[in-house]
């Protein structure tokens, strides 16, 4: 056991040190070669061989989502298209709801094919590039472009083709004296600089054990405590062998539980099997109507129980004695608990699923610890049975109110499905109806107002009692300025989107205009001049800001002010996360608008810009032509960082404040990194 902990932490730890530490991401390579396939026929073959966890976009990309695949081609009189680019890997089809749509994609491995016929008789070059967009379960990366030759050889031979940088007569056709270089400016390795990921193991592993602790005061196991503890008093003659059995017994409900993490974790295969759980019908459907029953079961309309020969045959080696019996016991007691802990141990798994491959491991050995230490406890020390409370109509209150959260739970699957295959069933509003009739109904049964089958009287409301009936109504009342278009971000991630709403009373009335900013002197000041794109590129909630490197450079000197550099993409997801939960809190954005310049870099946009303003790339030599391409260029050549989002405070000269930071959800962290850099920024 030592030695599967210490392998667990060991993994846990390099996860963390490597989501944790910037780096240069580079995860599709491309391989060319053709074919002859006649007289004067060849055929192109374009070969992307990704990395595991990562995606590659198919050719066919609906309108609005990201940047798909494509292949150009120069146009030449020795040759000439023979139909347009085959996709010959068959892509996968699934729902990104970031873009609330299907794309296809493709993973591992991805072939391209070509025809050309021949017009010449002497040698042939086709010239071109390939651009594409890569991404995984987290991040997105910006589009890029990778040049190729083909130099047509006699049929019959062939000659593979590597990328190619741009020719020197290339790079002299732009005109170099006119090119700006952003690059040019010092080098910053944030390589060894921690930028913090936001995905919290131990947060996970402690909601895990909390939800052992309640998995405890069900009433399928709540019972067997004292049960165990009188299978351990046979031994009280040697009390040190009890103990011992006490601990076999309490580390194998570990183990069962933990194994069961384990195999999900194995058998997940990362991003794609976590996609296809939480977006594919079918699982959906499955854990809908799981729920339902669990339900069902839960508020008194049937009994769920394990087929009693699985049962009988743990419990007849329990009964046999020895250190193996305190085995088979703890394989009882996890199968008797079943009835009750399923719906849990399956909210978790899911939940897992949903995020790192050792997730699933994690949150099943802290339920375990969680759930097995009462039982291992009364075990080792049975006097303390006695101050337990007895059984009694309160456990089946426990399991009523579980019947409760499990049907409102269960609703997020049907949802799932709802937004995966546009059924237009389940709205935001109907969704958050259904949440407050039944927290409703539940905060009734809690006061007595309603019962169900095998509740005993309810005299009186004591006072744990009281306060769930407290927190019940009040998260009631909590949903129900959603119906009218309410964030509530507190659980945005359970929740359908708010473009799944029906009725949006602030879109009705109309969001606020662009709010000038003031600084802490109390001055009014408006933008310096007319943002550079700003007709087609804007900031959240009212922020105003430029997109343009220098020009937004030139005005926060006119200013005196700090500046936020923020690296994002239209299709960054997690950008979008960053602005919905942690820009959107009142004391961000009052340092946002208050004591900061924002520059929003897009490092996907494709938008071209003029031919004074290329550049020529400090990372690869290439030239840069759209904004997009330029400012991932900037971002890689300056900061050795080629993710999203990324956000650097820099001073009027572009020396860094503060740290960078990534994606990272904690708001009071964001507040103090934003602190920090004004801080820094007046001592200067």
């Amino acid at each position: 056991m030592k030695i599967k902990l210490a392998i667990l932490g060991l993994v846990f730890s390099l996860t963390a040190l490597l989501s944790t530490h910037a780096q240069i991401l580079d995860p599709v390579k491309w391989e060319y070669r053709y074919e002859w396939i006649g007289e004067n026929e060849i055929e192109l073959i374009f070969t992307a061989v990704i990395e595991t966890d990562w995606h590659l976009y198919s050719q066919n990309i609906p309108e609005g989502g990201p940047i798909p695949t494509s292949f150009k081609i120069e146009d030449s009189d020795s040759y000439e298209l023979v139909g347009s680019v085959n996709e010959v890997t068959e892509p996968e089809e699934k729902y990104d709801p970031s873009f609330d749509m299907m794309l296809k994609l493709f993973s591992n491995k991805a072939i391209f094919k070509q025809r050309i016929k021949v017009l010449s008789s002497t040698g042939v070059q086709v010239n071109g590039f390939v651009e594409f967009m890569s991404c995984d379960d987290e991040r997105c990366l910006p589009p890029k472009e990778d040049d190729f030759i083909f130099r047509i050889l006699a049929a019959g031979e062939s000659e593979d083709i590597a990328g190619t940088e741009e020719t020197e007569s290339e790079k002299e056709a732009v005109g170099f004296e006119g090119l700006v270089d952003l690059s040019a400016e010092e080098t910053i390795d944030t390589s060894g600089k921690d930028i913090p990921s936001g995905r919290s193991m131990w947060g996970f592993f402690l909601f895990s054990m909390l939800a052992g602790f309640a998995g405890i005061l069900t009433p399928c196991v709540f019972p067997m405590i004292p049960m165990t503890v009188a299978f351990f008093s046979r031994e009280s003659e040697n009390r040190l062998k009890a103990i011992g059995k006490a601990m076999i017994f309490g580390l194998s409900i570990i183990l069962i539980y933990t194994s069961v993490g384990l195999i999900v974790s194995l058998t997940s295969a990362g991003a794609d099997f976590a996609s296809n759980l939480s977006t594919h019908w079918i699982p959906n459907l499955i854990f809908f109507i799981l729920f339902m029953i669990f339900a069902a079961s839960f508020l008194g309309m049937f009994e769920l129980v394990l087929p009693g020969r699985l049962v009988n045959s743990a419990d007849k080696q329990a009964d046999k004695g020895g250190y193996l019996a305190s085995f088979f016991l703890g394989l009882t007691t996890v199968l008797v608990s079943f009835s009750c802990t399923g719906p849990i141990v399956g909210a978790l798994l899911v939940e897992a699923a949903s995020g790192e491959i050792v997730k699933p491991t994690v949150g099943m050995f802290g339920f375990a610890v969680a759930f097995s230490l009462p039982f291992t406890l009364f075990a080792i020390f049975p006097s303390w049975l006695s101050n337990l409370p007895k059984s009694g109509g309160w456990l089946n209150s426990v399991k009523v109110v579980l019947g409760f959260i499990v049907l409102a739970f269960g609703m997020k699957f049907l949802s799932n499905m709802d937004q995966t295959y546009h059924l237009g069933i389940m709205s935001r509003d109907l969704y958050l109806a259904i949440w407050i009739v039944i927290f409703t109904i539940m905060g009734f049964y809690l006061l007595g107002k309603i019962k169900f089958a095998h509740d005993s009287d309810l005299p009186f409301i004591k006072v744990p009692r009281l306060i769930m009936i407290i927190a019940t109504f009040s998260f009631v009342l909590y949903l129900i300025p959603g119906l009218f278009g309410a964030p509530l971000k507190a659980i945005s991630g359970l929740i359908p989107p708010q473009d799944k709403q029906l009725f949006n009373l602030p879109a009705l009335i109309g969001e606020s205009g662009a709010v000038s900013s003031t600084d802490r002197t109390g001055e009014n000041r408006t933008l310096c001049e007319k943002p550079k794109y700003g007709d087609f590129l804007h900031l959240p909630y009212g922020l105003e800001g430029y997109f343009d490197y220098e020009q937004g450079l030139e005005c926060a000197r006119m200013l005196d002010k700090p500046i936020l550099l923020d690296f994002k993409g239209h299709a960054c997801s997690n950008c979008k996360e960053m602005e919905g939960k942690v820009w959107s809190d009142p004391e961000v954005l009052k340092i946002l608008k208050n004591d900061y310049l924002i520059i929003a870099l897009y490092v996907d946009d494709r938008t071209k810009l003029p031919e004074e303003e290329w550049i020529v790339s400090g990372y690869d030599g290439k030239v840069k032509k759209t904004i997009g391409k330029k400012y991932a260029d900037f971002q890689i050549s300056r900061f050795n960082v080629n993710t999203q989002p990324f956000y650097v405070l820099v001073d009027h000269n572009g020396d860094i404040l503060a740290p960078p930071r990534g994606y990272d959800l904690n708001v009071q962290e964001y507040i103090q990194f934003l602190e920090d850099g004004i801080t820094e920024f007046r001592k200067e």
